[in-house]
């Protein structure tokens, strides 16, 4: 609670639940690709704040949506599902009532249709804290070769045709052949995927396996 309180204070993003406030000091003792969540949420209040106030916008709305945008992280080992829908549902549960706020926190990932500017300033705020000098201890080399594994272990399976390891290895865009896998085998073979990632390979976080299969009709009027 402490820590949380401290967080809250520094970013000035106003009033938050105290289970809210329990969440965020939570975030201290969890890392992702080695960064530490509760530092990188700060990070990403002060960015999506400065643009916020460059673009003559609520500058501190857009730290309150940048300080909770992670928040899930705190909870996702307890519940179902990925951290920003898990991160929406507690800051909507705990009385988060900014539909800017709660579209940040659920959208930031890209899971659904950006239709808040908040939500794209939380978006790029989290990819430059992610992505600057220092943020991850991760090599270069076993970055690469981590998407590469992901991409391989798709295209092992019958009738893909390509793997697209996307968002910094947190999701795999798979095409299928449609000549070759009919919808219901195209969703199996995506759990199949699913879980070949979890038995062979290590990874930080979750990956979300998207399969897509589409079939094209094209004729030309002469």
């Amino acid at each position: 609670m402490e820590i949380g309180k401290a967080a809250v204070m520094e970013a000035n993003v106003g009033h938050l639940h105290e289970r809210l406030v329990n969440l965020l000091g939570r975030l201290k003792f969890r890392t992702s690709y080695s960064q530490n969540v509760l530092n990188h949420s700060l990070e990403v209040a002060y960015l999506t704040g400065l643009m916020a106030d460059e673009l003559g916008l609520d500058g501190r709305l857009a730290r309150r949506c940048g300080l909770l945008h992670d928040v899930g992280k705190a909870a996702d080992h307890e519940m179902e599902g990925g951290h920003p829908k898990i991160g929406a549902e507690l800051a909507k549960r705990y009385g988060e009532t900014s539909k800017e706020v709660l579209h940040a926190i659920v959208g930031h990932h890209d899971d659904v249709t950006v239709d808040h500017i908040y939500t794209v300033l939380v978006a790029a705020a989290d990819a430059i804290s992610a992505a600057r000098p220092g943020a991850r201890r991760e090599t270069l080399e076993k970055y690469v070769k981590r998407l590469e594994e992901l991409e391989a272990l798709a295209q092992g399976f019958p009738g893909i045709e390509h793997a697209f390891a996307i968002q910094a290895g947190r999701e795999l865009r798979v095409i299928a052949n449609a000549n070759q896998l009919s919808d219901s085998e195209a969703l199996k073979t995506c759990r199949e995927i699913a879980k070949s990632i979890e038995q062979q390979l290590n990874y930080p976080g979750e990956i979300k396996v998207t399969v897509v299969r589409e079939t094209r009709s094209v004729e030309f009027a002469r």
